[in-house]
């Protein structure tokens, strides 16, 4: 996973707490614009979620983050929302950071029925923080969907570059178009792909950087050679293996360059996802963690740009981005950075004092929403400054970070207790 590459080389920024006496307490405003959910499982009647479609409104994008990559709650709430969203608001794409390549193969089966949906999430989600039960039924309930509605159907996309692996097959959907439609150009196209294919991203990554940048330097040729040709989803692909190599050229031993990778990895999240939109159309829940979606990153500089930045600049107020925070619980995360680790079990009580999650939870409702835009001045300060807020990846443990609400979300969902994600049987 190209989070899990760069996890280990995080310098994570200390948070501290703003002087509680230069802050009013924001608790009562904020139950006085908080919004109660009734539940965070699909399949739920959806009344409560009547006000977050109107805080919606004709957004065309929706980030939706998470606070964890392995909170059963958060997962659910996707699909939860997910749902309303398609069958009230005219959403059709639902898209996660995981490999362009992946969600192709997940989609392929969401439009034809042919698979069985176990073996899809085994095959195309295996390692990763979304290999758990809480995805397989989203993917159940999408295939369900487009077999009763054949004429509107649902899609998935993976939005992220090629980790942990561009098979042989993701390859031949361009070779393989080249070899029918413009043959004089295959041997060169072959030439440029040679040693990069297939790429198994962790083995790729131990190749010396001169090596790497050398067969990027060739995507990036094949690219070209591509670009231009009748079939945008073949030229969509050849940018993917452009995207992925030209990612993998970070050298871990060089600190200094990870904001720009880091930087790099954003950008073409939201460059994918803009490119489906103007292929495909129709409106698009963007799954990610929190720092990914928000318009402000909370990891600057290491992390100094993130995907909502770049979506909102593509969309302007066509996009909004959802943040969720949780005050307890558990969920999956890994102690080892690089190279997977086992996903592990792991537990942080409540929310330490001067944190955001320990104000929101003072609002009188377990879990609730509530819109950062129409905040009062009672609340803004407090929305507007910066608290310590977890942010739990592919790694724990890690330090709070700091987090300003209002500047990052357009949304916020609270939880009051989480746990772990189920792994997936």
């Amino acid at each position: 996973m190209a989070a899990a590459l760069a996890a280990s080389l995080l310098i994570p920024a200390t948070a501290q707490a703003a002087p509680a006496d230069r802050q009013r307490d924001p608790v009562r405003a904020l139950e006085q614009m908080a919004h109660p959910l009734w539940s965070t499982e699909p399949g739920r009647p959806t009344a409560d979620l009547g006000a977050l479609g109107a805080m919606i409104g004709k957004a065309k994008v929706v980030g939706l983050g998470e606070a964890t990559h392995g909170s059963h709650e958060f997962f659910a709430m996707k699909e939860r929302v997910f749902r309303y969203l398609v069958e009230h608001q005219g959403f059709t794409t639902f898209a996660l950071e995981m490999s362009w390549s992946a969600g192709l193969k997940i989609d392929e089966y969401l439009q034809t029925g042919v698979g069985d949906v176990r073996e899809v999430a085994a095959k195309n989600l295996a390692g990763s923080p979304w290999d758990r039960e809480e995805f397989v039924s989203l993917l159940t309930w999408m295939r369900a969907y487009n077999r009763d509605h054949p004429g509107r159907t649902v899609h998935f996309i993976g939005d992220d570059i090629g980790a942990p692996a561009v098979d042989d097959e993701f390859f031949e959907r361009v070779t393989g178009y080249v070899r029918r439609e413009h043959p004089e150009t295959l041997p060169r196209l072959t030439e440029l792909y040679s040693g990069l294919r297939p790429l198994d991203t962790f083995a790729y990554v131990r190749k010396p950087v001169a090596e790497r940048r050398q067969l990027a330097d060739k995507a990036r040729q094949a690219l070209e050679l591509i670009t231009g040709m009748k079939d945008p989803w073949v030229v969509q692909n050849a940018r993917f293996i452009a995207q992925t190599a030209e990612f993998l050229t970070i050298d871990p031993d060089d600190k200094a360059t990870l904001p720009e990778f880091m930087r790099l990895r954003d950008r073409v999240m939201a460059q994918n996802v803009e490119w489906w939109q103007r292929q495909v159309g129709g409106k698009i829940l963007v799954s990610a963690h929190n720092n990914h979606v928000a318009y402000l990153s909370s990891d600057y500089p290491v992390h100094p740009e993130t995907q909502g930045s770049f979506l909102r600049g593509a969309f302007g107020d066509g996009y909004l981005p959802i943040g969720f925070t949780f005050d307890r619980g558990s969920f999956l995360s890994t102690s080892q950075a690089v190279g997977g680790g086992n996903w592990e079990k792991f537990t942080v009580d409540a929310a330490p004092p001067g944190t955001a999650e320990a104000t929101l939870d003072r609002v009188r409702y377990e879990d609730f929403y509530l819109d950062v835009r129409t905040a009062p001045p009672s609340a803004r300060a407090w929305l507007d400054a910066a608290h310590p807020t977890r942010s739990i990846g592919t790694l724990f443990p890690v330090e709070l970070e700091n987090v300003r609400l209002a500047r990052s979300f357009d949304v916020v969902i609270h939880l009051h207790d989480v746990r772990a994600a189920v792994k997936r049987s």
